[in-house]
C-alpha cells in the first residue's frame, strides 16, 4: 500500500514519535509516505532525526519529508494527524496565570474553563487555515484526525466551518476502563464497556464482566480501593452523586464543574499531590514545560538510546493508527471517537461533538445509536456544550461578546467570578494573547484602552492552592528515566506514580 500521512505539529515529540511507531507497526504500511510539518525548525529537525533513526533501525526504507511549509506537507495527503499547540507554552502560561489573578484555579486549562476557552480561540483560528490548505492541497477523500485540544471545540469548528471531515481522538476512555477493571480485580480485556458523552466528560454507562453488570457496585469498589479512594476523590464524588463514573482524571474533571475548585481553602480536600493529574494547580503546564526543557537539553542522549521497536506488542493505544489500518485493510477496529452527534446520543444536541463508541472497517467509520444518556450526566454535558458552542462561534466570527458569554456560562468561572471580573479577565487574556488572535484585532484595541485608562478591579498575585515549581534540568537529571518518560509520552498522565515533589 502507498498513501501519504501528514503530521501537522510534528515538533510535538510526545505524540509524533509514538504515533509514527504505531502506524509503521502495520505490516502493509512499509511503503507509505510520511511528511512532518512544524513552525519550529529546531523542534522539527530534532524529531525528524530521532524518528528517521527509528525507521532505519527497524529496517524500513521510508524517508520522512520534513518541512515548515504546511501546504507542501499536505500535498496529496490522504490522512492528516494534527497535534498543534497554538502559542506554545508561552500562551499556555497565560491561560493558567491570568485566571489565577481572579481566583480561577485550574489544573490543566486546555478543554473548558478560562484556559480551555482561550486555547480554543487560538486553535480554531489556525485550524480553519489548516482546513483551507487541506481542501486545496490534500487528496479528495482526506481524513483529518485531530489530537489537539480543546478537542470538542476544534473538531466542531473543522466540521462546521472548515469543510474537512474531522474525527477527534483522545486516550481518556482507556484509562477509566483500566481503573474499572482494577477495582474489581480483573484484566481490562475482561471488562466490556460502553462509554458516551463529550470529550473529557464521557461516562461509563455500561460495564460488565461475562454478562454481569458492574456499574451497580462501582462506588463501593472505588471507595475501598487503597489508591483511587485517595487520588480520585472528585471522580468518586461525581459517581456518588450522578451514578456513573467519568472518563476524566481527577484534576481535569475538577475544573469542568462548579463544585470542587471554587473555594481555595477546600481545593486540597479534593486533590492529591502525588501526581500532577490528580489536581495540582497548573500541573499540566509544569510537566509540559519540564518535558520541553528536558528534550531540548538531553536530545543528544536520546539519539544514543535504543530506538523504538515497531512490534505489535510495543504498539500504543492511541486510536489514530488503528483507524487508518481499518480503513485501508478492512480489519475491524472498535474505539471511542469524537464526531458530530447527529442523533447518536439522543438527548445531546445534534450539532455538538460527542464522544462515543465507533467501528471502523474498509467501509468507513460507523457510530452506532446510543440513545439517551442518563439525565444527570446529560445535564453535566449540556452545560459544557453550551460553553463550547459559544466559544466556537466567538472564535470563528471574532465576536468578543460571545467570548465573554462563554466565560460567564463556564461552570467554574461563573462560580468564582462576578460579571465585572469576567469582563476584565477576558480583556487581559485578549491583550496577552493578541499575536495569536487575528480575528479579535478590534476587540483587542478596545481592551487595551480599557486596561490602560479604566477603573480596574483589584486582582492579586496568586499562585493557586496547590502549585509546585518547575523542576530544573539538574533536578530532572536525578531520574533520567522519569524525565524521558514525561518528555516522550503523548499521554503525560499515563503513569500516575505517587512520587512526592
Amino acid at each position: 500500500m502507498s498513501f501519504k500521512v501528514a503530521f501537522i505539529g510534528a515538533g510535538s515529540i510526545g505524540f509524533t514519535r509514538g504515533l509514527l511507531r504505531d502506524l509503521l507497526t502495520v505490516p502493509e504500511f512499509n511503503n507509505i509516505e510520511i511528511a512532518f510539518c512544524d513552525i519550529n525548525q529546531h523542534n522539527l529537525d530534532m524529531v525528524t532525526e530521532l524518528c528517521q533513526r527509528d525507521i532505519r533501525e527497524n529496517g524500513l526504507n521510508i524517508q520522512i519529508q520534513p518541512t515548515t511549509d504546511r501546504r507542501e506537507a499536505l500535498k496529496d495527503a490522504k490522512y492528516v494527524l494534527c497535534t498543534i499547540r497554538v502559542g506554545g507554552l508561552g500562551a499556555f502560561a497565560t491561560d493558567v496565570d491570568i485566571p489565577l489573578k481572579y481566583g480561577v484555579d485550574q489544573c490543566v486549562g486546555d478543554t473548558l474553563c478560562a484556559g480551555g476557552i482561550m486555547y480554543g480561540q487560538r486553535g480554531i483560528a489556525e485550524m480553519l487555515e489548516i482546513c483551507k490548505d487541506i481542501r486545496e492541497q490534500s487528496a479528495p477523500d482526506v481524513l483529518l484526525l485531530n489530537y489537539s485540544n480543546p478537542m470538542a471545540m476544534l473538531t466542531w469548528a473543522c466540521n462546521k466551518y472548515g469543510g474537512v471531515r474531522t474525527i477527534g481522538l483522545c486516550h481518556g476512555v482507556q484509562h477509566g476502563h483500566q481503573q474499572i477493571a482494577e477495582v474489581y480485580g480483573l484484566q481490562k480485556s475482561e471488562v466490556d464497556i460502553i462509554c458516551a458523552g463529550i470529550n473529557h466528560q464521557t461516562w461509563y454507562i455500561q460495564a460488565s464482566h461475562k454478562g454481569k453488570d458492574l456499574t451497580g457496585g462501582l462506588l463501593e469498589a472505588f471507595e475501598k480501593h487503597p489508591e483511587y479512594s485517595r487520588t480520585e476523590k472528585v471522580r468518586i464524588d461525581m459517581l456518588r452523586r450522578f451514578g456513573y463514573y467519568s472518563t476524566e482524571s481527577n484534576g481535569h474533571l475538577s475544573e469542568y464543574v462548579p463544585w470542587y475548585r471554587k473555594r481555595p481553602e477546600e481545593i486540597n480536600d479534593w486533590i492529591d499531590m502525588g501526581s500532577w493529574i490528580n489536581g495540582e494547580t497548573g500541573g499540566y503546564l509544569r510537566v509540559c514545560t519540564e518535558g520541553r526543557n528536558w528534550f531540548e537539553t538531553d536530545f543528544p542522549n536520546w539519539m544514543k538510546d535504543d530506538p523504538m521497536q515497531y512490534l505489535p506488542e510495543k504498539r500504543g493505544e492511541e486510536h489514530g493508527s488503528y483507524i487508518i489500518e481499518s480503513l485501508e485493510t478492512g480489519r475491524v477496529y472498535r474505539g471511542h471517537f469524537n464526531t458530530v452527534n447527529n442523533g447518536v446520543i439522543s438527548n445531546l444536541p445534534d450539532d455538538a461533538i460527542i464522544e462515543a463508541p465507533g467501528y471502523v472497517d474498509r467501509n468507513g467509520i460507523s457510530m452506532p445509536h446510543i440513545g439517551d444518556l442518563p439525565l444527570g450526566p446529560a445535564a453535566v454535558c449540556n452545560v459544557s456544550i453550551s460553553v463550547q458552542r459559544l466559544a466556537v462561534e466567538a472564535a470563528v466570527h471574532g465576536d468578543d461578546k460571545l467570548l465573554r458569554q462563554a466565560f460567564m456560562m463556564d461552570p467554574l468561572v461563573g462560580a468564582v467570578c462576578n460579571p465585572k471580573e469576567i469582563w476584565q479577565m477576558v480583556d487581559e487574556m485578549l491583550v496577552a494573547q493578541a499575536k495569536w488572535l487575528p480575528q479579535y484585532s478590534d476587540a483587542i484595541k478596545a481592551a487595551e484602552v480599557r486596561l490602560a485608562t479604566g477603573d480596574l478591579i483589584p486582582t492579586r498575585a496568586y499562585e493557586g492552592a496547590a502549585r509546585l515549581k518547575v523542576k530544573t534540568v539538574e533536578e530532572m537529571q536525578q531520574d533520567r528515566e522519569a524525565a524521558n518518560k514525561n518528555a516522550g509520552e503523548s499521554d503525560k498522565g499515563k503513569d500516575r506514580e505517587k512520587v512526592k515533589q
